[in-house]
């Protein structure tokens, strides 16, 4: 049977959440392609609806969305998944993953698209604040205005004081 790494990220927050799903839990992935959205019942987490963004398989090839099927390719790539040119316009053969999940993918990522709505409470009406009594913040003032602050000597460079060059 099939075991999947479901990785989900939060755009809004920037998180992210690591699941395990094995079993007759995991059979609803299978045969899904990259950039379809999923009900989060699916991985356990109800209310959400999630986007499948990427994957990489059991030996660690990466999902990519232009490859179809579920079978492992090697392609001459410029630029995207699974591939970033240390030069500009170089370009290399590199072994990659199709765009469907089938049993060998080991690692699938997705991200949040829709959360639950939340029902709004009303809010509490707020009673007015008192005001404060003047004489209190009067006193406040005045006694940081006696309160000074000791001056200090200034120092010279070189680590002497100016005791020492008296």
């Amino acid at each position: 049977m099939a075991k999947f790494k479901i990785i989900v990220g939060d755009p809004e927050t920037g998180k992210s959440q690591s699941l395990e799903v094995e079993g007759a839990r995991a059979v609803p992935l299978i045969g899904r392609k990259l950039g379809e959205v999923v009900d989060g019942s699916v991985v356990g987490m109800g209310g959400l609806k999630l986007q499948i963004t990427g994957g990489s398989d059991k030996d660690g090839f990466p999902m990519r969305p232009n490859i179809h099927g579920g079978v492992r390719a090697s392609v001459v790539l410029s630029e995207g998944v699974g591939f970033h040119p240390p030069r500009e316009g170089e370009r290399r053969r590199k072994t990659l993953r199709g765009n469907v999940i089938t049993e060998e993918i080991v690692q699938i990522n997705m991200k949040i698209l829709e959360k639950p709505k939340k029902v709004e409470k009303p809010e509490k009406i707020e009673e007015p604040e008192k005001p404060k009594k003047p004489e209190k913040a009067e006193k406040k003032k005045a006694k940081e205005k006696t309160k000074k602050k000791p001056e200090k000597a200034p120092r010279k460079k070189g680590g002497t004081t100016t005791e020492e060059t008296a």
